[in-house]
């Protein structure tokens, strides 16, 4: 285990919560030159569509104080250019707005992302280190390490220290994951009650509307009304459609 997550593991526990957890890997951080510090999960991290979700964990240190507003209701996750990134790798990776290390990033890069670029200039948010965390359900976490304001050489710095990072960023995610209650392990996109969950489920399973009734113990225009509004909700054209995106967003799977 490297230096960082052997200080970083002697002062959490499993289950702990991201914010405190965080702090404390700013804190072996700042010894690399790093001084802000980012995590995210999303359980689903594209809608069908193919736009970003936004994180249903999202937590910073030494942050701009109007960066997570940002980020979470004004659309910047959703042309967040490493974000992108992360979903196109699986290793750490070095990215750079000042013309550093960009290999990443350099695939992904268009017009869509200016908002965001222009934020990290003008905030001076313009060097990090992601890591990106996958799993086998398309869950994804990223740990970010940033540097405000690098100077010129930082960079080759910052990439000697990918390796350590990136067992730093896994580590913390091994750390706060445990302690994720069932709303922060559901997506954020096509909310359903756990009533509708159910009828889409019974129906994904071949069920007729008057099965589910019984099933579920209500009448079929009870049923029926759960169902329609799953649709709706959605913003699907019918059941079928509503049990593919369901689905997609993980919504099928029984609740924890």
């Amino acid at each position: 285990m490297s230096a960082l997550s052997t200080l970083f593991e002697a002062q959490v526990r499993p289950g702990m919560a991201t914010q405190p957890a965080l702090t404390r890997a700013m804190k072996v951080l700042e010894s690399t030159g790093f001084n802000c510090a980012i995590y995210d999960y999303s359980p689903v991290a594209r809608s069908h569509e193919g736009i970003l979700i936004t994180p249903s964990v999202l937590e910073m240190v030494n942050t701009p104080p109007d960066m997570a507003q940002l980020w979470c209701n004004d659309g910047y996750y959703q042309v967040d250019p490493v974000q992108e990134a992360a979903l196109t790798v699986t290793r750490p990776f070095l990215w750079s707005y000042r013309g550093g290390p960009n290999a990443v990033m350099h695939r992904i890069l268009s017009a869509k992302h200016s908002p965001v670029l222009s934020y990290v200039r003008d905030t001076r948010l313009t060097c990090g280190i992601t890591v990106p965390i996958r799993f086998n359900g398309g869950d994804l976490a990223t740990f970010n390490a940033i540097r405000i304001d690098p100077e010129p050489d930082f960079e080759k710095d910052a990439e000697r220290l990918l390796a350590e990072i990136g067992e730093l960023g896994q580590l913390f995610h091994d750390t706060v994951y445990p302690g994720f209650d069932a709303r922060s392990r559901s997506s954020r996109y096509g909310r359903l009650t756990a009533r509708e969950r159910q009828c889409l489920r019974l129906c994904a399973h071949g069920l007729t509307t008057k099965q589910v009734a019984h099933e579920i113990g209500r009448s079929i225009p009870t049923a029926t009304l759960h169902l329609t509004s799953a649709v709706r909700k959605l913003g699907a054209r019918n059941r079928s459609h509503a049990i593919a995106l369901a689905a997609h967003y993980r919504l099928l799977e029984p609740e924890a």
